[in-house]
């Protein structure tokens, strides 16, 4: 369960606030004045606090209730803006477009991608084989991997399977545009965590016993 003792405002204020944000493409000013309208005053500085804090917390009760992926992954990179420098994003779906997993990294080399592998892995288990674009340095990361723990990843090239992703990176940019960009790596990394949540409980990648709406689906993970 989420703690959300010692705030000023109650738990479903917050879960609202923080939904909102990460659902839809909007600023914390134009958040700040829906709550307004909603009889709730706070600032917009207090809403940021509020999804860096709780955003992760979510993804992470996610996490454990998760659906499984399949085993052919489609593996890319696409580019945030924190502090006025690009970084990347990287980010990986299955077959059927369910998200595997996503990573904020300050750069787009072998490392960054061997980080986002292992984190991927970690959590679903090696997959038969990964499509990738043209990227020296996801070739480098996987056949890596493949030597350090004896794996026989599949490493692909193929452009047009890859589309899946690219066309999934839309999801994640149609929301962080209008925010114009992030004040600090960890603010964009708590943000991002919140936004693949809400995208990933769209794609119905949560067990869940019963029908629920996402929002439904969103709140429960704090109960």
């Amino acid at each position: 369960m989420i703690d959300f003792k010692g705030s000023h405002f109650e738990r479903d204020v917050i879960l609202w606030s923080v939904r909102w944000y990460v659902a839809y493409p909007m600023s914390y000013r134009q958040l700040e004045e829906m709550m307004e309208e909603r009889g709730v005053e706070v600032d917009h500085s207090t809403l940021n606090r509020w999804v860096v804090k709780y955003a992760p917390l979510l993804e992470n009760q996610f996490r454990a209730r998760k659906r499984a992926i399949g085993s052919s992954w489609r593996l890319d990179e696409t580019y945030v803006k924190v502090k006025g420098c690009w970084k990347y994003l990287y980010r990986a779906v299955d077959k059927v477009g369910a998200t595997v997993d996503f990573l904020l990294t300050a750069k787009r080399d072998c490392k960054g991608a061997l980080r986002f592998l292992r984190k991927a892995i970690g959590q679903h288990g090696e997959p038969e084989k990964i499509t990738i674009d043209k990227s020296g340095a996801n070739t480098a990361a996987i056949e890596r991997y493949n030597a350090e723990h004896g794996a026989d990843i599949e490493i692909r090239r193929i452009k047009y399977l890859n589309n899946i992703v690219e066309q999934d990176h839309r999801a994640v940019k149609r929301v962080t545009r209008p925010m114009l960009g992030f004040k600090s790596f960890r603010s964009a990394a708590a943000t991002l965590s919140g936004i693949e949540l809400m995208h990933m409980i769209r794609k119905d990648q949560l067990q869940t016993t019963g029908k629920l709406r996402p929002a439904q689906q969103f709140y429960a993970l704090a109960a």
